[in-house]
């Protein structure tokens, strides 16, 4: 008799994705392996490495190469990273994959330390390796859950480098990714947010969000026929919190409207979007090496007859190099600037994140840092 439905189903999404990073993993080691060395096989290169070392060689001196890649799992202890990291452990026994785990401590909570240390048990039970608990500080700026967000991200950063970890994976589910999407519409954003979280993110791919298709429902299943602990943060039933709310308040009465299914739709909404802003962010790629002159400066009159769509990423992307932070520029930013091109009136230069300026002379549009 098989695993329950439920854990079949998270395995099965892990399994997936460890296959992609093995593969890019021996994608990269062939690309770097010396030509002589790709050519013998892998067993032979690791036997002639440790018989150098035995000999006393200057081989022995080098930091021995790992033969397979470390993927960590990002656990709060809650039930979606939980099954999260059942799965890893379970799957990574089966492949060339080792697997370790990191729990982050926000110390925004009494007992959170001794909360992170069960967490460093639970994991260390599973027999992952390397695991570890890392506190941060979480500031204020952008709001308490977009600091807490980024003290995170952070600290997985930095436990990746340290590790030399080829993935992390992240408990993000389907109702995770409508909530998100809900997010980015009620802010007014573009398409990009309103694609959502991206099945792999972050440097190089390094985030892996294996659970994007399937529901809270089934991964806390998934955690109660395995008689898996979890924990569940008080911060997310909090209704001083906007995605608390959403989920408790805001979800439950789109459903109640709309009917079920209301989840599902917006996790495919998000994936439409994602397929046309990438397509539209390669567009506006191409677009940008046509609308400069030979100096490099933008020309107004070439950006006026790009579609608006592709006309704001050209801006968009000239803004962010000329040293505006991207998390700063909003629609109204670019909505300003794009009246530089589109509703020419003699405005004077804008003032933009960074210290950047933005302003039109003589037909082309002049950004640079004041």
């Amino acid at each position: 008799m098989g695993p329950h439905p439920a854990v079949a189903a998270i395995r099965l999404a892990v399994r997936r994705v460890l296959h992609d990073v093995l593969t890019e993993f021996h994608r990269h080691a062939d690309h770097d392996r010396p030509a002589d060395a790709a050519r013998r096989p892998a067993h032979a290169a690791r036997s002639r490495y440790a018989e150098a070392g035995a000999a006393g060689s200057p081989l022995a001196a080098l930091p021995a190469r790992p033969d397979t890649p470390l993927v960590l799992v990002a656990c709060s202890g809650g039930a979606d990273s939980m099954a999260l990291a059942s799965a890893l452990a379970f799957e990574a026994r089966k492949l060339a994959v080792r697997a370790g785990g990191i729990t982050v401590d926000h110390n925004l909570q009494p007992g959170s330390g001794l909360r992170a240390a069960e967490v460093v048990t639970r994991l260390t039970a599973m027999d992952l390796d390397p695991v570890e608990a890392v506190a941060v500080h979480v500031g204020r700026e952008g709001g308490p859950e977009a600091a807490a967000r980024d003290a995170r991200y952070a600290a997985l950063d930095a436990a990746a480098e340290r590790h030399g970890a080829a993935a992390v994976l992240l408990g993000h589910t389907r109702d995770d990714q409508a909530e998100t999407v809900l997010l980015g519409l009620a802010r007014g954003s573009g398409i990009r947010s309103l694609s959502g979280m991206a099945a792999a993110s972050g440097p190089a791919g390094r985030y892996r969000r294996p659970f994007l298709q399937l529901d809270r429902q089934a991964v806390r299943k998934a955690c109660l026929v395995q008689s898996l602990p979890v924990w569940d943060d008080p911060h997310n039933i909090d209704p001083a919190y906007t995605r608390s709310r959403l989920r408790h308040e805001g979800l439950p009465a789109l459903e109640k409207a709309l009917g079920k299914g209301v989840v599902e739709a917006l996790a495919r909404t998000a994936q439409l979007s994602r397929d046309d802003a990438d397509a539209l962010d390669t567009w506006a790629a191409q677009a940008e090496l046509s609308v400069r002159d030979e100096t490099g400066r933008l020309e107004c009159a070439k950006l006026y007859v790009l579609p608006p769509a592709v006309r704001r990423r050209v801006l968009r992307r000239a803004l962010i190099e000329a040293g505006a932070p991207a998390g700063s520029l909003f629609a109204r930013h670019l909505e300003e600037v794009d009246r530089l091109i589109t509703g020419w009136r003699g405005q004077r230069a804008i003032n933009l994140p960074g210290r950047v300026e933005a302003m039109r002379q003589s037909g082309r549009l002049v950004i640079r840092q004041s």
